[in-house]
């Protein structure tokens, strides 16, 4: 499975952004990446027919678990691009990258 870093987000600049954390997460202690759409892991399944299967997609969660899952998931549909951020919004806030939505 194809994965970044924190450090290595504009590699990937431009290209959609899921993150398949739940709502209290997405707007919670570490907020989220600038342009993300939340669509919990849960909901991948059902909202991923609205995507293009050709686009690459980067999938995004607390540690990095979760959006693996989306993205394994979304390659056995067909997708030929999804990418696992490494280390998900735990890794971003080490690396001090801005994020939108920090709550609490």
């Amino acid at each position: 499975m194809e994965q970044v870093t924190p450090s290595q987000l504009d590699t990937v600049a431009g290209i959609r952004r899921i993150d398949v954390r739940e709502p209290n997460e997405f707007n919670g202690p570490l907020g989220h990446l600038p342009g993300a759409e939340l669509v919990p892991l849960g909901t991948v399944p059902l909202r991923c027919g609205e995507w293009n299967p050709e686009e690459p997609v980067l999938l995004i969660c607390r540690s990095g678990g979760r959006s693996g899952q989306a993205a394994a998931f979304l390659k056995s549909r067909g997708f030929v691009r999804p990418i696992n951020l490494a280390g998900g919004m735990l890794a971003v806030e080490q690396a001090g990258l801005p994020v939108e939505g920090k709550n609490g």
